[in-house]
Protein backbone atom coordinates (compact mmCIF):
# COMPACT_ATOMS: atom_id res chain seq x y z
CA UNK A 1 0.00 0.00 0.00
CA UNK A 2 1.82 3.06 -1.24
CA UNK A 3 -0.82 5.74 -0.93
CA UNK A 4 0.16 8.86 0.92
CA UNK A 5 -1.53 9.62 4.23
CA UNK A 6 -2.40 13.16 5.00
CA UNK A 7 -4.46 13.21 8.15
CA UNK A 8 -4.64 16.73 9.52
CA UNK A 9 -8.40 16.77 9.26
CA UNK A 10 -11.00 14.10 8.85
CA UNK A 11 -12.08 11.97 5.99
CA UNK A 12 -15.68 12.00 4.71
CA UNK A 13 -18.00 10.08 7.04
CA UNK A 14 -15.85 10.55 10.10
CA UNK A 15 -13.73 13.52 9.31
CA UNK A 16 -15.57 16.20 7.33
CA UNK A 17 -14.74 15.62 3.71
CA UNK A 18 -12.47 18.43 2.53
CA UNK A 19 -9.84 18.83 -0.12
CA UNK A 20 -7.32 18.18 2.65
CA UNK A 21 -8.60 14.71 3.45
CA UNK A 22 -6.54 12.64 1.04
CA UNK A 23 -3.76 14.13 -1.03
CA UNK A 24 -1.73 11.55 -2.88
CA UNK A 25 0.82 14.17 -3.89
CA UNK A 26 1.43 15.68 -0.46
CA UNK A 27 5.19 16.26 -0.30
CA UNK A 28 5.68 16.17 3.47
CA UNK A 29 3.57 13.07 4.10
CA UNK A 30 4.96 9.56 4.71
CA UNK A 31 4.19 6.39 2.81
CA UNK A 32 3.05 3.19 4.50
CA UNK A 33 6.20 1.30 3.51
CA UNK A 34 8.23 3.89 5.44
CA UNK A 35 5.94 4.37 8.46
CA UNK A 36 6.03 0.71 9.47
CA UNK A 37 9.47 -0.18 8.06
CA UNK A 38 11.31 -0.39 11.41
CA UNK A 39 10.42 -1.26 14.97
CA UNK A 40 11.15 2.31 16.07
CA UNK A 41 8.81 3.73 13.46
CA UNK A 42 6.09 1.29 14.46
CA UNK A 43 6.49 2.57 18.01
CA UNK A 44 6.23 6.16 16.81
CA UNK A 45 3.02 5.31 14.98
CA UNK A 46 1.53 3.97 18.22
CA UNK A 47 2.64 7.09 20.10
CA UNK A 48 0.96 9.16 17.37
CA UNK A 49 -2.39 7.70 18.42
CA UNK A 50 -1.86 9.00 21.95
CA UNK A 51 -1.01 12.39 20.46
CA UNK A 52 -4.34 12.29 18.59
CA UNK A 53 -6.08 11.45 21.88
CA UNK A 54 -4.41 14.39 23.59
CA UNK A 55 -5.76 17.00 21.20
CA UNK A 56 -6.88 17.16 17.60
CA UNK A 57 -7.24 20.18 15.39
CA UNK A 58 -10.16 22.58 15.60
CA UNK A 59 -12.23 22.75 12.40
CA UNK A 60 -11.44 25.63 10.13
CA UNK A 61 -8.34 27.12 11.79
CA UNK A 62 -5.87 24.25 12.29
CA UNK A 63 -5.45 25.00 16.01
CA UNK A 64 -5.40 22.47 18.84
CA UNK A 65 -8.36 22.90 21.20
CA UNK A 66 -8.50 20.03 23.66
CA UNK A 67 -10.58 17.35 21.95
CA UNK A 68 -11.07 14.46 22.35
CA UNK A 69 -9.32 14.27 25.75
CA UNK A 70 -8.09 17.72 26.64
CA UNK A 71 -9.56 20.61 28.57
CA UNK A 72 -12.38 21.24 26.10
CA UNK A 73 -13.96 17.81 26.54
CA UNK A 74 -13.46 17.93 30.32
CA UNK A 75 -15.10 21.35 30.50
CA UNK A 76 -17.93 20.17 28.28
CA UNK A 77 -18.59 17.32 30.72
CA UNK A 78 -18.72 19.83 33.55
CA UNK A 79 -20.80 22.45 31.74
CA UNK A 80 -23.57 19.91 31.13
CA UNK A 81 -23.90 19.77 34.90
CA UNK A 82 -24.51 22.10 37.82
CA UNK A 83 -21.29 22.00 39.85
CA UNK A 84 -19.09 24.26 37.72
CA UNK A 85 -19.73 27.74 36.31
CA UNK A 86 -18.28 29.24 33.15
CA UNK A 87 -17.34 32.89 33.44
CA UNK A 88 -17.61 33.31 29.66
CA UNK A 89 -20.27 32.34 27.14
CA UNK A 90 -18.44 30.07 24.72
CA UNK A 91 -19.15 26.91 26.70
CA UNK A 92 -22.35 28.11 28.32
CA UNK A 93 -23.93 27.40 24.92
CA UNK A 94 -24.13 23.74 25.91
CA UNK A 95 -27.00 24.93 28.12
CA UNK A 96 -28.48 27.57 25.86
CA UNK A 97 -30.79 27.92 22.92
CA UNK A 98 -27.97 29.19 20.71
CA UNK A 99 -26.33 25.77 20.42
CA UNK A 100 -27.03 24.15 17.04
CA UNK A 101 -25.67 21.72 14.43
CA UNK A 102 -23.04 24.22 13.29
CA UNK A 103 -21.64 25.00 16.76
CA UNK A 104 -17.88 24.45 16.60
CA UNK A 105 -17.54 22.66 19.95
CA UNK A 106 -19.70 19.71 18.92
CA UNK A 107 -18.07 19.61 15.51
CA UNK A 108 -14.57 19.57 16.99
CA UNK A 109 -15.53 16.89 19.53
CA UNK A 110 -16.90 14.63 16.79
CA UNK A 111 -14.18 15.25 14.22
CA UNK A 112 -11.19 15.05 16.55
CA UNK A 113 -12.43 11.79 18.06
CA UNK A 114 -12.87 10.23 14.64
CA UNK A 115 -9.49 11.55 13.54
CA UNK A 116 -8.03 9.55 16.40
CA UNK A 117 -10.09 6.45 15.54
CA UNK A 118 -9.01 6.49 11.92
CA UNK A 119 -5.36 6.84 12.88
CA UNK A 120 -5.82 3.87 15.19
CA UNK A 121 -7.28 1.80 12.39
CA UNK A 122 -4.36 2.70 10.14
CA UNK A 123 -1.88 1.72 12.84
CA UNK A 124 -3.56 -1.64 13.48
CA UNK A 125 -3.33 -2.49 9.79
CA UNK A 126 0.27 -1.29 9.64
CA UNK A 127 1.37 -3.32 12.65
CA UNK A 128 -0.06 -6.49 11.15
CA UNK A 129 1.79 -5.80 7.92
CA UNK A 130 5.00 -5.19 9.91
CA UNK A 131 4.68 -8.65 11.48
CA UNK A 132 4.24 -10.25 8.06
CA UNK A 133 7.39 -8.50 6.87
CA UNK A 134 9.42 -9.52 9.92
CA UNK A 135 9.82 -5.95 11.17
CA UNK A 136 8.36 -6.59 14.64
CA UNK A 137 7.34 -9.68 16.59
CA UNK A 138 3.74 -10.79 16.86
CA UNK A 139 3.89 -10.16 20.62
CA UNK A 140 4.94 -6.54 20.06
CA UNK A 141 2.25 -6.06 17.43
CA UNK A 142 -0.43 -7.43 19.77
CA UNK A 143 0.68 -5.15 22.59
CA UNK A 144 0.61 -2.16 20.23
CA UNK A 145 -2.77 -3.13 18.82
CA UNK A 146 -4.10 -3.59 22.34
CA UNK A 147 -2.93 -0.08 23.27
CA UNK A 148 -4.68 1.59 20.39
CA UNK A 149 -7.81 -0.54 20.71
CA UNK A 150 -8.04 0.69 24.30
CA UNK A 151 -7.97 4.24 22.92
CA UNK A 152 -10.57 3.36 20.29
CA UNK A 153 -12.89 1.99 22.98
CA UNK A 154 -12.37 5.14 25.02
CA UNK A 155 -13.18 7.31 22.01
CA UNK A 156 -16.30 5.41 20.99
CA UNK A 157 -17.64 5.58 24.53
CA UNK A 158 -16.95 9.31 24.67
CA UNK A 159 -19.00 9.77 21.51
CA UNK A 160 -21.89 7.67 22.86
CA UNK A 161 -22.09 9.76 26.03
CA UNK A 162 -22.33 13.05 24.14
CA UNK A 163 -24.10 12.16 20.88
CA UNK A 164 -26.44 9.25 21.73
CA UNK A 165 -29.17 8.61 24.27
CA UNK A 166 -28.22 6.27 27.14
CA UNK A 167 -28.13 2.50 26.84
CA UNK A 168 -31.48 2.13 28.62
CA UNK A 169 -33.39 4.45 26.25
CA UNK A 170 -34.79 1.37 24.47
CA UNK A 171 -35.21 -2.13 25.96
CA UNK A 172 -32.64 -3.65 23.58
CA UNK A 173 -30.47 -0.55 23.04
CA UNK A 174 -31.55 -0.53 19.39
CA UNK A 175 -31.61 3.28 19.13
CA UNK A 176 -28.91 5.21 17.29
CA UNK A 177 -25.39 4.94 18.56
CA UNK A 178 -22.49 6.31 16.54
CA UNK A 179 -20.70 5.17 13.38
CA UNK A 180 -18.36 2.29 14.13
CA UNK A 181 -15.27 1.99 11.96
CA UNK A 182 -12.58 -0.64 12.49
CA UNK A 183 -10.86 -0.37 9.11
CA UNK A 184 -8.68 2.49 7.82
CA UNK A 185 -10.33 5.11 5.67
CA UNK A 186 -7.36 6.01 3.52
CA UNK A 187 -8.56 5.83 -0.07
CA UNK A 188 -11.42 7.42 -1.98
CA UNK A 189 -13.01 3.98 -2.35
CA UNK A 190 -12.97 3.47 1.42
CA UNK A 191 -14.45 6.91 1.94
CA UNK A 192 -17.40 5.96 -0.23
CA UNK A 193 -17.72 2.60 1.47
CA UNK A 194 -17.72 4.21 4.92
CA UNK A 195 -20.47 6.61 3.90
CA UNK A 196 -22.76 3.63 3.43
CA UNK A 197 -22.33 2.42 7.01
CA UNK A 198 -24.32 5.05 8.87
CA UNK A 199 -24.82 4.97 12.63
CA UNK A 200 -24.65 1.66 14.44
CA UNK A 201 -27.12 0.95 17.23
CA UNK A 202 -26.10 1.74 20.78
CA UNK A 203 -25.99 -2.02 21.45
CA UNK A 204 -23.65 -2.63 18.52
CA UNK A 205 -21.44 0.29 19.49
CA UNK A 206 -21.11 -1.02 23.03
CA UNK A 207 -20.33 -4.48 21.69
CA UNK A 208 -17.43 -3.08 19.66
CA UNK A 209 -16.19 -1.21 22.74
CA UNK A 210 -16.27 -4.40 24.79
CA UNK A 211 -14.58 -6.39 22.02
CA UNK A 212 -11.76 -3.84 21.96
CA UNK A 213 -11.41 -3.90 25.74
CA UNK A 214 -11.40 -7.70 25.92
CA UNK A 215 -8.57 -7.74 23.37
CA UNK A 216 -6.77 -5.02 25.29
CA UNK A 217 -7.06 -6.84 28.61
CA UNK A 218 -5.70 -10.07 27.12
CA UNK A 219 -2.73 -8.49 25.35
CA UNK A 220 -1.64 -5.43 27.32
CA UNK A 221 1.23 -5.37 29.78
CA UNK A 222 0.31 -5.32 33.45
CA UNK A 223 2.55 -2.32 34.03
CA UNK A 224 5.15 -0.14 32.34
CA UNK A 225 8.21 1.73 33.50
CA UNK A 226 8.16 5.25 34.93
CA UNK A 227 5.38 7.56 33.82
CA UNK A 228 4.42 5.17 31.00
CA UNK A 229 2.51 3.09 33.56
CA UNK A 230 0.02 5.98 33.59
CA UNK A 231 0.34 7.57 30.13
CA UNK A 232 0.19 4.29 28.17
CA UNK A 233 -2.57 1.71 28.28
CA UNK A 234 -2.15 -1.25 30.60
CA UNK A 235 -4.13 -4.34 31.54
CA UNK A 236 -5.52 -2.60 34.61
CA UNK A 237 -6.64 0.39 32.52
CA UNK A 238 -8.57 -1.91 30.17
CA UNK A 239 -10.30 -3.56 33.13
CA UNK A 240 -11.12 -0.24 34.79
CA UNK A 241 -12.59 1.14 31.56
CA UNK A 242 -14.59 -2.04 31.06
CA UNK A 243 -16.12 -1.62 34.53
CA UNK A 244 -17.08 1.97 33.62
CA UNK A 245 -18.64 0.79 30.37
CA UNK A 246 -20.69 -1.89 32.11
CA UNK A 247 -21.79 0.76 34.61
CA UNK A 248 -23.19 2.86 31.76
CA UNK A 249 -24.95 -0.24 30.47
CA UNK A 250 -26.48 -0.91 33.90
CA UNK A 251 -24.90 -4.37 34.04
CA UNK A 252 -24.05 -4.37 37.73
CA UNK A 253 -22.94 -7.98 38.01
CA UNK A 254 -20.38 -7.34 35.29
CA UNK A 255 -19.18 -4.17 37.07
CA UNK A 256 -18.56 -6.31 40.16
CA UNK A 257 -16.77 -9.01 38.16
CA UNK A 258 -14.43 -6.54 36.46
CA UNK A 259 -13.82 -4.47 39.57
CA UNK A 260 -12.91 -7.52 41.62
CA UNK A 261 -10.02 -8.18 39.23
CA UNK A 262 -8.29 -5.00 40.39
CA UNK A 263 -9.62 -4.55 43.93
CA UNK A 264 -8.52 -6.68 46.85
CA UNK A 265 -11.11 -8.50 48.94
CA UNK A 266 -10.84 -6.14 51.91
CA UNK A 267 -9.54 -2.72 52.91
CA UNK A 268 -7.05 -1.16 52.49
CA UNK A 269 -7.94 -1.81 48.87
CA UNK A 270 -5.16 -2.40 46.37
CA UNK A 271 -4.94 -3.96 42.93
CA UNK A 272 -3.16 -7.26 42.29
CA UNK A 273 -2.74 -6.05 38.69
CA UNK A 274 -0.65 -2.91 38.35
CA UNK A 275 -0.36 -2.28 42.09
CA UNK A 276 -2.95 0.53 42.14
CA UNK A 277 -3.95 2.09 45.44
CA UNK A 278 -5.39 5.38 46.63
CA UNK A 279 -2.76 7.97 47.45
CA UNK A 280 -2.64 8.88 51.16
CA UNK A 281 -3.78 12.45 50.49
CA UNK A 282 -6.61 13.58 48.17
CA UNK A 283 -4.24 15.78 46.18
CA UNK A 284 -1.85 12.91 45.43
CA UNK A 285 -2.83 12.21 41.80
CA UNK A 286 -2.75 15.92 40.95
CA UNK A 287 0.39 16.94 42.83
CA UNK A 288 2.39 14.32 40.93
CA UNK A 289 0.74 13.41 37.62
CA UNK A 290 3.40 11.02 36.35
CA UNK A 291 4.25 9.07 39.49
CA UNK A 292 1.48 8.12 41.87
CA UNK A 293 -0.30 4.90 42.76
CA UNK A 294 -3.82 6.10 42.01
CA UNK A 295 -3.77 7.27 38.39
CA UNK A 296 -4.56 4.31 36.15
CA UNK A 297 -4.61 6.17 32.84
CA UNK A 298 -4.06 9.83 32.03
CA UNK A 299 -3.31 11.79 28.88
CA UNK A 300 0.25 13.07 29.13
CA UNK A 301 1.08 16.72 28.56
CA UNK A 302 4.46 18.42 28.79
CA UNK A 303 5.80 21.94 28.50
CA UNK A 304 6.73 21.21 24.89
CA UNK A 305 3.80 18.98 23.91
CA UNK A 306 0.37 20.01 25.15
CA UNK A 307 -3.06 21.05 23.92
CA UNK A 308 -1.99 24.74 23.94
CA UNK A 309 -3.68 27.57 25.83
CA UNK A 310 -7.02 26.77 24.14
CA UNK A 311 -7.03 23.16 25.32
CA UNK A 312 -5.01 22.89 28.52
CA UNK A 313 -6.63 22.20 31.86
CA UNK A 314 -4.62 24.71 33.87
CA UNK A 315 -5.61 27.45 31.43
CA UNK A 316 -9.32 26.69 31.80
CA UNK A 317 -9.76 25.69 35.43
CA UNK A 318 -7.29 27.85 37.36
CA UNK A 319 -6.94 31.59 37.80
CA UNK A 320 -4.56 31.78 34.82
CA UNK A 321 -7.48 32.61 32.52
CA UNK A 322 -10.30 32.27 35.07
CA UNK A 323 -12.70 30.55 32.70
CA UNK A 324 -14.27 27.88 34.91
CA UNK A 325 -14.95 28.31 38.62
CA UNK A 326 -16.56 25.98 41.13
CA UNK A 327 -20.24 26.69 41.68
CA UNK A 328 -21.74 27.77 45.01
CA UNK A 329 -24.14 24.85 44.49
CA UNK A 330 -21.46 22.27 45.33
CA UNK A 331 -19.37 24.54 47.57
CA UNK A 332 -22.39 25.23 49.79
CA UNK A 333 -23.65 21.62 49.78
CA UNK A 334 -24.02 20.33 53.33
CA UNK A 335 -23.10 16.80 52.28
CA UNK A 336 -19.60 18.13 51.52
CA UNK A 337 -18.36 18.61 55.06
CA UNK A 338 -16.51 21.79 55.94
CA UNK A 339 -13.66 19.73 57.41
CA UNK A 340 -13.18 17.60 54.29
CA UNK A 341 -9.51 17.84 53.27
CA UNK A 342 -10.53 18.10 49.61
CA UNK A 343 -11.75 21.62 50.32
CA UNK A 344 -8.29 22.50 51.62
CA UNK A 345 -6.14 20.60 49.11
CA UNK A 346 -8.12 20.77 45.86
CA UNK A 347 -9.74 24.22 45.96
CA UNK A 348 -8.25 27.70 45.83
CA UNK A 349 -9.75 31.17 46.20
CA UNK A 350 -9.07 33.78 43.55
CA UNK A 351 -10.59 37.08 42.45
CA UNK A 352 -11.97 37.48 38.95
CA UNK A 353 -13.86 40.64 38.22
CA UNK A 354 -15.43 41.55 41.53
CA UNK A 355 -15.93 37.97 42.79
CA UNK A 356 -13.59 36.11 45.12
CA UNK A 357 -14.57 32.72 43.73
CA UNK A 358 -13.54 29.13 44.34
CA UNK A 359 -11.42 27.47 41.63
CA UNK A 360 -10.17 23.94 41.20
CA UNK A 361 -6.58 23.32 42.30
CA UNK A 362 -6.36 19.96 40.55
CA UNK A 363 -4.53 21.56 37.62
CA UNK A 364 -1.53 23.47 38.89
CA UNK A 365 0.79 23.99 35.94
CA UNK A 366 -0.35 27.50 35.14
CA UNK A 367 1.19 28.88 31.97
CA UNK A 368 3.42 25.81 31.53
CA UNK A 369 0.33 23.72 30.63
CA UNK A 370 1.82 20.32 31.51
CA UNK A 371 -0.99 19.03 33.73
CA UNK A 372 -1.99 15.53 32.64
CA UNK A 373 -5.65 14.89 31.84
CA UNK A 374 -7.08 12.37 34.34
CA UNK A 375 -9.10 9.67 32.58
CA UNK A 376 -9.19 6.73 35.00
CA UNK A 377 -8.34 6.85 38.70
CA UNK A 378 -8.49 4.13 41.34
CA UNK A 379 -10.96 6.27 43.26
CA UNK A 380 -13.43 5.80 40.41
CA UNK A 381 -12.88 2.04 40.39
CA UNK A 382 -13.74 1.87 44.09
CA UNK A 383 -16.84 4.05 43.78
CA UNK A 384 -18.04 2.16 40.69
CA UNK A 385 -17.62 -1.05 42.67
CA UNK A 386 -19.43 0.42 45.68
CA UNK A 387 -22.39 1.44 43.53
CA UNK A 388 -22.63 -1.96 41.84
CA UNK A 389 -22.40 -3.74 45.19
CA UNK A 390 -25.16 -1.57 46.66
CA UNK A 391 -27.44 -2.06 43.68
CA UNK A 392 -26.83 -5.80 43.54
CA UNK A 393 -26.70 -6.69 47.23
CA UNK A 394 -28.10 -3.74 49.18
CA UNK A 395 -26.49 -2.18 52.24
CA UNK A 396 -23.44 -4.37 52.78
CA UNK A 397 -20.19 -3.88 54.66
CA UNK A 398 -18.35 -4.23 51.37
CA UNK A 399 -20.24 -1.35 49.76
CA UNK A 400 -19.71 0.88 52.79
CA UNK A 401 -16.01 0.00 53.00
CA UNK A 402 -15.50 0.84 49.33
CA UNK A 403 -17.26 4.18 49.76
CA UNK A 404 -15.32 4.95 52.92
CA UNK A 405 -11.99 4.16 51.30
CA UNK A 406 -12.46 7.19 49.08
CA UNK A 407 -14.43 9.43 51.43
CA UNK A 408 -12.35 8.91 54.57
CA UNK A 409 -9.22 10.11 52.85
CA UNK A 410 -10.82 13.55 53.04
CA UNK A 411 -13.12 13.05 56.03
CA UNK A 412 -10.60 12.16 58.73
CA UNK A 413 -12.77 12.81 61.80
CA UNK A 414 -14.01 9.40 62.94
CA UNK A 415 -17.25 10.89 64.23
CA UNK A 416 -18.13 12.03 60.71
CA UNK A 417 -17.28 8.78 58.96
CA UNK A 418 -19.89 6.31 57.76
CA UNK A 419 -20.63 2.91 59.27
CA UNK A 420 -23.08 0.23 58.24
CA UNK A 421 -25.67 1.70 60.59
CA UNK A 422 -25.43 5.10 58.84
CA UNK A 423 -27.76 3.83 56.12
CA UNK A 424 -31.35 2.89 56.80
CA UNK A 425 -31.76 1.46 53.29
CA UNK A 426 -30.10 1.15 49.94
CA UNK A 427 -31.54 4.47 48.76
CA UNK A 428 -29.65 6.27 51.52
CA UNK A 429 -26.45 4.46 50.61
CA UNK A 430 -26.89 5.19 46.91
CA UNK A 431 -27.45 8.87 47.68
CA UNK A 432 -24.17 8.95 49.61
CA UNK A 433 -22.28 7.22 46.80
CA UNK A 434 -23.60 9.57 44.13
CA UNK A 435 -22.88 12.62 46.28
CA UNK A 436 -19.38 11.33 46.88
CA UNK A 437 -18.88 11.14 43.12
CA UNK A 438 -19.84 14.82 42.84
CA UNK A 439 -17.15 15.76 45.34
CA UNK A 440 -14.40 13.38 44.27
CA UNK A 441 -14.62 14.01 40.51
CA UNK A 442 -15.27 17.75 40.69
CA UNK A 443 -13.64 19.51 37.71
CA UNK A 444 -12.77 16.23 35.96
CA UNK A 445 -15.68 16.29 33.50
CA UNK A 446 -17.45 13.31 35.07
CA UNK A 447 -20.71 15.04 36.03
CA UNK A 448 -22.38 14.78 32.62
CA UNK A 449 -21.50 11.08 32.19
CA UNK A 450 -23.26 10.42 35.51
CA UNK A 451 -26.29 12.51 34.54
CA UNK A 452 -26.43 10.73 31.17
CA UNK A 453 -26.15 7.14 32.43
CA UNK A 454 -28.73 7.70 35.18
CA UNK A 455 -31.39 9.16 32.87
CA UNK A 456 -33.78 6.17 33.02
CA UNK A 457 -32.69 5.11 36.49
CA UNK A 458 -34.38 5.28 39.86
CA UNK A 459 -31.59 7.60 40.97
CA UNK A 460 -31.74 9.96 38.01
CA UNK A 461 -30.55 13.52 38.47
CA UNK A 462 -33.59 15.77 38.03
CA UNK A 463 -34.22 18.97 36.12
CA UNK A 464 -36.39 21.65 37.72
CA UNK A 465 -39.58 20.11 36.29
CA UNK A 466 -38.98 16.89 38.22
CA UNK A 467 -38.03 14.82 35.19
CA UNK A 468 -34.63 13.26 34.66
CA UNK A 469 -32.34 15.80 33.14
CA UNK A 470 -29.81 18.58 33.64
CA UNK A 471 -30.38 20.75 36.73
CA UNK A 472 -30.63 24.52 36.78
CA UNK A 473 -27.33 26.15 37.63
CA UNK A 474 -25.76 29.34 38.88
CA UNK A 475 -24.94 32.11 36.44
CA UNK A 476 -21.67 34.01 36.77
CA UNK A 477 -23.39 37.31 36.09
CA UNK A 478 -25.71 36.82 39.07
CA UNK A 479 -23.08 35.65 41.56
CA UNK A 480 -21.05 37.56 44.11
CA UNK A 481 -18.45 36.68 46.72
CA UNK A 482 -21.28 36.40 49.23
CA UNK A 483 -22.85 33.60 47.15
CA UNK A 484 -20.30 31.24 48.66
CA UNK A 485 -21.17 29.89 52.11
CA UNK A 486 -19.29 26.57 52.35
CA UNK A 487 -21.16 23.54 53.71
CA UNK A 488 -24.13 25.69 54.75
CA UNK A 489 -26.70 23.74 52.76
CA UNK A 490 -28.09 27.06 51.49
CA UNK A 491 -27.87 28.40 47.94
CA UNK A 492 -29.21 31.86 47.11
CA UNK A 493 -32.03 31.25 44.58
CA UNK A 494 -31.23 34.59 42.93
CA UNK A 495 -28.01 33.19 41.43
CA UNK A 496 -29.78 30.27 39.72
CA UNK A 497 -30.29 31.94 36.35
CA UNK A 498 -29.05 29.32 33.88
CA UNK A 499 -31.96 26.99 33.18
CA UNK A 500 -31.49 23.26 32.86
CA UNK A 501 -33.66 20.94 30.79
CA UNK A 502 -35.05 17.42 30.92
CA UNK A 503 -34.05 14.44 28.81
CA UNK A 504 -36.82 15.11 26.28
CA UNK A 505 -35.23 18.41 25.25
CA UNK A 506 -33.18 18.20 22.09
CA UNK A 507 -30.24 19.85 23.89
CA UNK A 508 -29.87 16.81 26.13
CA UNK A 509 -27.51 15.22 23.64
CA UNK A 510 -25.53 16.99 20.95
CA UNK A 511 -26.62 16.94 17.31
CA UNK A 512 -24.54 15.21 14.68
CA UNK A 513 -22.50 18.16 13.35
CA UNK A 514 -23.47 19.97 10.18
CA UNK A 515 -20.10 19.14 8.63
CA UNK A 516 -21.01 15.46 8.89
CA UNK A 517 -24.61 15.52 7.73
CA UNK A 518 -23.84 17.72 4.70
CA UNK A 519 -21.17 15.31 3.48
CA UNK A 520 -23.07 12.13 4.23
CA UNK A 521 -26.74 11.76 3.22
CA UNK A 522 -27.17 8.58 5.23
CA UNK A 523 -26.09 10.24 8.46
CA UNK A 524 -28.29 13.22 7.56
CA UNK A 525 -31.27 10.87 7.77
CA UNK A 526 -30.13 9.64 11.19
CA UNK A 527 -29.87 12.98 12.99
CA UNK A 528 -30.76 13.13 16.69
CA UNK A 529 -34.37 13.99 17.46
CA UNK A 530 -35.29 17.64 17.19
CA UNK A 531 -32.16 18.72 15.34
CA UNK A 532 -33.33 18.20 11.76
Amino acid sequence: MKRILYILFSVALFFSCTDQAINIDQKDAITYDVVFSTADRCELAIVGCYDAAQSGYYPGNNQRRGYPFGAASVEQGDMKGEDMVNTQQFFAVTYGATYDVSSPNGQAHWECTYQMINKINIVIEGLKAAVEQGVITEEKAKDGEAEVRFLRALGLHELLVFFSMPYAATPDASHYGVPVSIVPINTIAKVEEAKEAGRATVAATYQQILDDLEYAEQNLQASRSGGLKISRATKGAAIALKARVYQHMGKWGDVITESAKIVSASAPFTSPIGGYALTPEPEGPFANNSSNTESIFSIENSALDNATNNGSLSQFYSTVRSLVCVSPIIINADFWLASDLRREQLLVRGVYGSINAFWSWKYRAGSVMDDWTPVLRYAEVLLNYAEAEARQNGVTQKAVDLLNAVRNRGVTDAASQFSLSSFANVDALMTAILQERQIEFLAEGRRWPDIHRLTYDKYAIKSSDGKAGVPDKASWGSMSTASYNPASGVVDPNIIKTLGYNFEDRKYIFPIPLSEITSNPKIAGQQNAGWN
